[in-house]
């Protein structure tokens, strides 16, 4: 994230395949979490809790895009006749002590645009995964659901827990579950960045038993909001991949 461009506009940032988007600078400070909603956004949740440990309240908040033109006309009508790939911003922003909130994160990668007109939004709070946005135990949770309506039998969620440490938001916790709708069998990651543990599992809908193997995660620190990158992409070691 940079805060300190002189300009109104992160440079261009296009996603392959669909529409590119100028991505605003937003507000370095704010009273409110309107106040970091740039013109041609909305604000689509906020949320308040300590990050800090400041005793105060902090903001997180996710903002949506709302350009009709990057709303494409899904040839076809297979799965809507619309596909809406609108991109989303996530900020924190940590109170002021005299009031107000100053932004310290601004990050537009993590969670990716639609670009399948199949595929769930990820970020919805009422889809069949369900995701979003929370604050829970000083850390910021960012879930992404995971359910295709047509050309796929995998559902399931991926989470990223982070924690705002030596002036930066870090993951701290990474946890993927998966389930094939189809066989019936299930698969789950869960890494403590902490620690550096790692706990895969196999199992089944029919049963709650589950086949558990430990591992260590190779290398050091904690990865920033912005190394993650595209949260659906996102595969540390291979591990989600050898799911």
């Amino acid at each position: 994230m940079t805060l300190a461009l002189p300009f109104s506009l992160l440079l261009l940032a296009p996603q392959d395949g669909l529409p590119p988007v100028r991505y605003p600078v937003l507000a370095a400070e704010a009273t409110s979490a309107k106040g970091f909603v740039p013109t041609g956004w909305t604000l689509e949740t906020s949320i308040t809790g300590d990050l800090d440990g400041d005793g105060k309240p902090d903001l997180a908040f996710a903002l949506h895009m709302t350009d009709p033109a990057n709303v494409l006309e899904n040839k076809g009508g297979f799965c809507g006749e619309t596909l809406d790939t609108n991109p989303r911003i996530l900020g924190v922003a940590l109170a002021r002590p005299g009031g107000g909130y100053r932004l310290v994160v601004q990050n537009h990668s993590l969670v990716p645009r639609r670009d399948n007109a199949c595929a769930e939004d990820w970020f919805d709070s009422e889809g069949v995964s369900g995701g979003g946005l929370a604050i829970a135990r000083g850390n910021v949770v960012v879930t992404l659901g995971r359910f295709m309506s047509a050309g796929g039998w995998g559902m399931g969620s991926t989470v990223f827990t982070l924690r705002w440490r030596e002036n930066a938001l870090r993951l701290i916790g990474f946890d993927v579950r998966n389930t094939q709708r189809n066989s019936g069998e299930t698969s789950s990651l869960s890494i403590n960045y902490l620690t550096r543990k790692v706990r895969t599992g196999h199992g089944s809908i029919e049963s709650d038993a589950e086949k558990i193997r430990w591992s260590r995660l190779p290398g050091t620190g904690l990865p920033t909001i912005d190394a993650v990158g595209n949260g659906l992409d996102y595969d540390p070691g291979g591990l989600v991949g050898g799911l």
